[in-house]
């Protein structure tokens, strides 16, 4: 029983597209490291603190999951020559990402916090997630940015498609829009600024398929396509629009 746990864990921390490694012991030494950095403060933890703050630079962060991680690991940079941070962490939840939040955001110091989180709640790979405890980790997220100074962008949450593997059926396409549409109403609520990739992306109810590479990531054309919508959303927090 508890073997089999520990296999349900881990295939839901395994990397997008991968199965669950096959040797028992790369097994065992990713659920230690699950259970010992449950949040990943040790991803950035070195990088944050070898940052050197630049006074007057409009330092925007990108707080989010394999989405956000990915972008930049192909052709479509990740905003080449700006003062933009990418804190994406694949299959991290909203949860996750609030443990984290005071390191790999406040710490930072920057003018503007663009938060993606919702979709791996949705599919429930840290076990399950309702709607209102999504939320909650949102607005916890939000108000620990505004009393510290640092305006908000609520990202959307990107499409699926069942292109090449089934991914609707653990995120479910309805839960996604039902999602979105509190995001956008508590961004217009709490004086966030709302970034809308979903309509960007999808075609339908589905991610389109030329955008991505495996149904949930985009890829550079996708990144290319939400690149101008991150920018208006940064300027708009700023008062620049």
């Amino acid at each position: 029983m508890t073997w089999f746990c520990v296999s349900l864990l881990l295939w839901g921390a395994a990397p997008l597209g991968a199965q669950p490694a096959s040797d028992p012991e790369r097994e065992l030494d990713a659920y230690r490291r699950l259970l010992m950095d449950w949040g990943g403060l040790t991803r950035y933890g070195s990088e944050n603190s070898e940052l050197r703050l630049k006074p007057g630079e409009d330092r925007v962060v990108f707080l989010g999951d394999e989405i956000t991680e990915n972008w930049g690991t192909g052709a479509a940079r990740f905003f080449p020559g700006k003062p933009y941070l990418n804190r994406g962490i694949a299959r991290q939840t909203a949860a996750q990402m609030l443990v984290r939040f005071r390191q790999d955001v406040i710490a930072l110091k920057p003018k503007v916090v663009v938060i993606q989180a919702g979709t791996n709640d949705l599919a429930g790979v840290m076990g399950p997630a309702t709607e209102g405890m999504i939320a909650e980790q949102f607005t916890s997220m939000a108000e620990l940015a505004k009393v510290n100074g640092i305006r908000v962008v609520l990202a959307s949450v990107t499409p699926v498609c069942d292109c090449f593997r089934k991914l609707t059926a653990r995120r479910p396409p309805g839960k996604i829009i039902g999602l979105n549409a509190w995001i956008k109403e508590y961004a217009a609520r709490s004086g966030s600024v709302y970034l809308d990739y979903y309509s960007a992306l999808a075609e339908g109810r589905a991610m389109r398929k030329e955008l991505t590479v495996d149904g949930l990531i985009p890829n550079d054309a996708g990144y290319q396509k939400m690149a101008p919508l991150a920018e208006k959303a940064i300027a708009g927090a700023l008062g620049k629009n």
